[in-house]
């Protein structure tokens, strides 16, 4: 195992993460928009996507840590989410009714999402790993 010093800890670049972050957003919105006719798309690519976009986030955000304790964090805060779900009261349902409360904490909830949030996560870790890694000073 390799020992690095804090001075030697890659920095992720938050302008690339923070695009990789709106970008991965604005596809979410669009995979709804113009491919939502599809029941796959509709169904799964776009809690992928949420969950690959908190991860890019946290990324953002927590620009030292190691992949896997992103992955780890975002995985978390989506499960969460999902699990919020389960909980309806009036407050929160105030909440969940207006576009932007609806679209962090969504409606329902649904088994099949956490598989997509793995996914999503699991993606947005090999998308690190494989091509940013390469694009980032040591």
């Amino acid at each position: 195992m390799r020992n690095i010093s804090s001075s030697q800890v890659p920095v992720r670049d938050r302008l690339l993460y923070g695009s990789l972050t709106a970008g991965v957003m604005l596809a979410g919105f669009l995979s709804r928009r113009l491919l939502g006719h599809y029941a796959f798309i509709r169904l799964y690519v776009g809690d992928a996507l949420w969950a690959m976009m908190v991860f890019f986030g946290l990324a953002f955000i927590f620009r030292k840590w190691p992949a896997w304790q992103v992955a780890a964090a975002a995985l978390g805060f989506s499960v969460c989410i999902e699990l919020s779900q389960l909980y309806h009261a009036p407050w929160i349902d105030r909440i969940r009714q207006m576009p932007l409360g609806g679209l962090v904490l969504g409606f329902t909830f649904v088994w099949s999402d956490l598989v997509c949030y793995a996914v999503g996560v699991g993606l947005g870790v090999m998308v690190e790993i494989l091509i940013l890694r390469k694009l980032r000073p040591v």
